[in-house]
């Protein structure tokens, strides 16, 4: 993989890689939590969209994402650590546009230099009922970052090079709306990426683990 090779060689490749079928759930189950939930409550008529921004970027001779902690409030989500973005709204043309907006609103992302790569698979949410879009971007820098206080606690820079460490990966008992679930989870920098997002990541890391068939092409 890589992290310490050429930024745009890394692109390049992640890009073509998304091209192939992704592994969607078989990578998602790595590090999903053993929730009931999970297991009895389906996507319906309130179920909503949204859409997450996973954006690389290049800086001092590395290669990285940013993740923000959400803050504290009444909610499902309270204190999580996720990617940037949040729900569809009637305005965004598609999905792709609504991580491009809910970044630029969450974490002051200047847009003019993000370059869409791709996707990965759609995944739903039981406990906010949401199904969310991951959706793959990059630009040629670090960005300058500028979190809304009201939606960004704080904003983490990760490397590929640190996430992709397997002895980071562990598990805990988490309480989710009152149900004690059993999570896998990624421990960074102090903090636990579970849920959601680290099935995310799961999906990520397998896309741009997955070996090329064609490395001519």
């Amino acid at each position: 993989m890589p992290t310490l090779g050429s930024f745009s060689s890394f692109v390049n490749q992640l890009t073509k890689n998304l091209k192939y079928p992704l592994p969607g759930e078989s990578a998602h189950r790595i590090m999903q939590a053993s929730s009931k939930l999970r297991l009895t409550f389906k996507p319906n008529t309130r179920t909503r969209k949204s859409a997450v921004l996973i954006l690389f970027y290049p800086y001092k001779g590395e290669i990285y994402f940013p993740l923000i902690l959400r803050p504290a409030y009444d909610g499902v989500h309270s204190g999580q650590v996720a990617f940037p973005g949040g729900r569809y709204e009637p305005s965004d043309e598609d999905l792709i546009r609504t991580a491009l907006r809910e970044a630029q609103e969450e974490i002051g992302l200047r847009l003019n230099d993000v370059k869409i790569i791709g996707i990965l698979t759609e995944l739903f949410i039981p406990a906010s009922n949401f199904y969310v879009l991951p959706v793959i971007a990059h630009m040629p820098y670090r960005p300058d970052f500028y979190p809304d206080p009201r939606e960004v606690e704080d904003i983490f820079e990760i490397k590929i090079e640190e996430i992709s460490d397997i002895n980071i990966i562990g598990s805990s008992d988490i309480q989710i709306r009152g149900e004690q679930v059993h999570a896998p989870h990624y421990m960074v920098q102090g903090y636990k990426i579970w849920g959601a997002t680290a099935m995310m990541i799961s999906e990520l890391l397998t896309v741009i683990n997955t070996p090329d068939p064609d490395p001519k092409s």
